[in-house]
């Protein structure tokens, strides 16, 4: 068996490993980095690429149904979904050479593609290749969770990892899940002409504000998808040779949809069988790996960041996790995890956050201020039709920026000026005092930070004050 002694060793070559990879190769660092499936992990392949290049051709889709509202005339569009799917894959295949075993091995990175399984807390096994790392970097991402549903396992269900491997168009679409990945798909598909059923057992989109989600909901009513809320998927039957019977148990009573295909977005679970975890020392709570602030395990040899332990699930926080890493290993400077995460929902309109939640700044906070602006008042949505919506942001009575929403188009540009904003403490005045391009969407942020200070022009004192300057002239 071939011994290798890197300074660091990666396990898993989705973004947060190949981040760390590719930094620690830079400096002249010996890295390993070890893969057992593809190169790019979920988000290359099963995840944010093709999911957004898969909506991104459902948009076209509805923009040539819709062009009316400009003068021009409306066009069913003609949908080949072999070639809708052609281009999900060729933009994958586009993108794919980044992150690929040649380039990183250019960068001086030593690839090991097989499955990763330690030994014990120093020593860890890939093939025909045993490694003594000084660190290791756990970064192997999660996989969907598919729910112990009753008859489930015998019909041929979809998950993100499968769902781009179709040819033909859905004809009845039945997602169980009503999160991020399950609304996103669940328009697309309603778009590019499938019928779908968006099953949940509690309320879509459950982890953003209830108001703002009203907006997407809305949406995705208008477009034609149904949506089951507050509904229990009790068991799956096939139904002849291509279709599906889901039972469901909700506010009606007990029903039967039936659906050529169906989806499981219920949620992610992190990818730790395998890796011997127990014989290296390092701890789990509830299926994830524990680690600390300082991305640390309960070995201190061992790091571990991204989905696998179990926090914000999103590609940006993991490279911002092995950002983290990078600062900790090679230059020993604090790593201490304190990040301000936004998230986006890419529907249409999309809805974006940042910081608290109305609800959270609630029980957190006792004078808590809600500002609003809508879409239908800035000149940029009506010149484009896109006035659905609106910015909803969450301060303390002293202007404190303490969590911002939008739902609305370019919500997911949008949110990372606010985001910036919650990072370096700025406060309402310094967004309100902020010039914006004209005409853009960004202005309708500004329009909500100076609400907060509208309040002001109603003072018998001010206006006293007004009235007096007035006498000089």
């Amino acid at each position: 068996m071939k011994l290798l002694t890197p300074d660091i060793c990666v396990i898993g070559a989705g973004s947060g490993g190949l981040s760390v990879a590719a930094a620690a190769a830079a400096f002249g660092v010996k890295v390993v980095l070890v893969e057992k499936g593809r190169m790019g992990g979920d988000c290359l392949n099963y995840g944010c690429v093709p999911s957004k290049a898969l909506i991104a051709a459902a948009r076209q889709a509805k923009t040539m149904r819709s062009a009316e509202q400009f003068g021009i005339a409306n066009v069913e569009p003609e949908i080949d979904f072999k070639a809708v799917m052609q281009h999900v894959r060729s933009v994958i295949a586009t993108i794919a050479p980044i992150d690929s075993v040649e380039r990183f091995t250019a960068l001086g990175v030593t690839v090991i593609k097989a499955e990763a399984r330690f030994v014990n807390r120093r020593r860890l096994v890939a093939g025909d290749t045993e490694i003594r790392a000084r660190r290791y970097v756990l970064a192997t991402g999660s996989s969907p969770f598919v729910p112990p549903i009753p008859g489930l396992d015998t019909v041929g269900y979809m998950t993100n990892e499968t769902v781009f491997d179709l040819n033909r168009r859905p004809g009845n679409l039945i997602i169980i899940g009503g999160g991020p990945i399950g609304v996103e798909l669940g328009q697309a598909f309603r778009r590019l002409g499938s019928q779908v059923t968006i099953v949940d057992s509690g309320t879509v989109l459950s982890k953003d504000d209830p108001e703002m989600v009203d907006v997407v909901r809305t949406s995705l009513r208008a477009d034609g998808v149904a949506i089951r809320e507050h509904t229990r998927v009790t068991n799956v039957e096939q139904r002849g040779k291509a279709g599906v019977k889901v039972f469901i148990d909700g506010p009606a009573g007990p029903e039967e949809i039936d659906g050529s295909h169906i989806l499981v977005a219920t949620g992610r679970t992190a990818n730790t069988q395998g890796l011997d975890l127990q014989k290296a020392g390092v701890k789990t709570v509830k299926g994830s790996i524990d680690a600390s602030a300082m991305l640390r395990t309960t070995n201190r040899r061992i790091y571990a960041i991204g989905d696998v332990i179990g926090r914000e699930q999103f590609t940006h926080a993991a490279n911002y996790h092995a950002g983290l890493v990078i600062r900790a290993l090679l230059f020993r400077l604090p790593a201490k995890d304190r990040a301000v995460i936004p998230w986006v929902t890419y529907t249409d309109p999309e809805l974006a956050h940042v910081g608290l939640t109305e609800a959270a700044a609630v029980k957190r906070y006792r004078g808590v201020n809600i500002l609003r602006w809508p879409y239908a008042e800035n000149d940029r949505a009506q010149t484009e039709r896109k006035t659905g919506g609106h910015i909803k942001l969450v301060t303390s009575r002293k202007g404190e920026i303490l969590g911002v929403s939008i739902a609305g188009a370019g919500a997911s540009e949008m949110i990372g000026m606010w985001t910036l904003a919650l990072a370096q403490k700025l406060s309402l005045k310094d967004m309100a005092s902020t010039m914006a391009p004209y005409p853009t969407l960004g202005e309708i942020g500004k329009r909500a930070a100076i609400t907060y200070f509208s309040p002001q022009t109603r003072k018998p004192l001010v206006r006293a004050l007004v009235r007096f300057l007035r006498l000089f002239g």
